[in-house]
């Protein structure tokens, strides 16, 4: 990481530059014989007093007293990759939340109240996009009260780590003491290559509806309600995938969502007697092959930041990762 000019070490970023992409050097030793750097990239979300927060990618802050800077810049955002299909943050935002969409749902301004009796926060939280209409305070106090007339936790949605992110919306809601309890990855590819996967389609059934054994094998959350058939039936072109197993409940099982150029697979699950058999690809390969019947081109998915399995998984698909999105409860 290149600060110097002419030789020096220079601190080119002041106040006037929250909001935007910096990074910076900062002694992380002060008192060692030997002077230690530590290196910061991301947004500026604000500048306090004596202390800057920078918001990284993965939506983590780091706080950095101004007397331990010894370098800083702003720099451009980050180049757009070279694999996987072009996307911007808005458009991925509109097609992951239309994939699963709530039971019931409230604007706030731009913002989307989102409600389904509790079943996954994505059902459950606000999606902040945009302008409230209405000052940042008045429109999380709206916000806390929607969600406790409704029994709920009131949860925010937000993202980091791509070009119009919300890592000053992060910061504004870690300074009202909401925190953040879970943190994911959306990743994107190429449809194709999902669809060209080595992997026996032959015992995967397509359908556009679930049946009871499919819910069997999505029991994470219980004996499913009426609310929680209704998010699962959402978007614009569902299928749902299963394999077999020995007893009624399927080996895997998988969902995927096609709209326009896009397909989204979620409830990707194995029964873990049957992993390691491919069944995970099978199920992705045989969705990704009807998708592209339907005309779309791009893939993505979401996968929890600390999941190493399916993350190596999606990896050797050819996914990469987009952007992170967090769910942030008011304390």
């Amino acid at each position: 990481m290149e600060f110097t000019a002419g030789g020096r070490l220079e601190i080119r970023i002041s106040p006037a530059d929250v909001g935007k992409r910096v990074s910076v050097r900062c002694l992380s030793d002060a008192e060692g014989p030997v002077a230690k750097f530590t290196d910061t990239v991301g947004v500026l979300t604000s500048w306090t007093g004596d202390v800057l927060v920078i918001t990284r990618r993965t939506g983590e802050s780091v706080r950095i007293p101004q007397s331990l800077l010894v370098a800083g810049k702003v720099v451009p955002a980050e180049p757009a990759r070279r694999r996987g299909p072009a996307a911007d943050f808005q458009e991925l935002a509109g097609v992951t939340a239309r994939a699963w969409q709530p039971v019931e749902s409230e604007r706030l301004g731009e913002w989307e109240l989102r409600a389904s009796a509790g079943f996954t926060r994505r059902a459950n939280s606000v999606l902040p996009l945009g302008d409230p209409g209405m000052p940042l305070d008045d429109a999380l106090a709206r916000v806390r009260d929607w969600y406790a007339a409704r029994g709920l936790p009131a949860y925010a949605q937000t993202a980091t780590g791509a070009a119009g992110t919300q890592e000053e919306l992060c910061a504004e809601l870690e300074a009202r003491g909401w925190r953040a309890e879970v943190s994911a990855q959306v990743q994107v590819g190429g449809l194709a290559a999902v669809g060209d996967l080595d992997a026996d389609v032959s015992r995967v059934t397509l359908s556009r509806s679930f049946d009871e054994a499919w819910l069997r094998r999505y029991q994470r959350f219980g004996v499913p309600g009426p609310h929680v058939l209704k998010v699962l039936s959402s978007g614009p072109s569902v299928w749902f995938a299963s394999i077999p197993g020995e007893g009624r409940t399927p080996a895997a099982i998988g969902r995927c969502v096609v709209d326009a150029r896009w397909a989204g697979f979620m409830a990707v699950e194995v029964d873990p007697e049957y992993r390691r058999q491919g069944l995970a690809k099978a199920i992705m390969a045989a969705l990704a092959r009807r998708a592209l019947e339907e005309g779309a081109s791009a893939a993505w998915l979401q996968v929890e930041s600390d999941n190493d399995g399916g993350r190596a998984l999606y990896a050797g698909m050819g996914f990469r990762v987009h952007h992170h999105y967090h769910h942030y409860r008011a304390m």
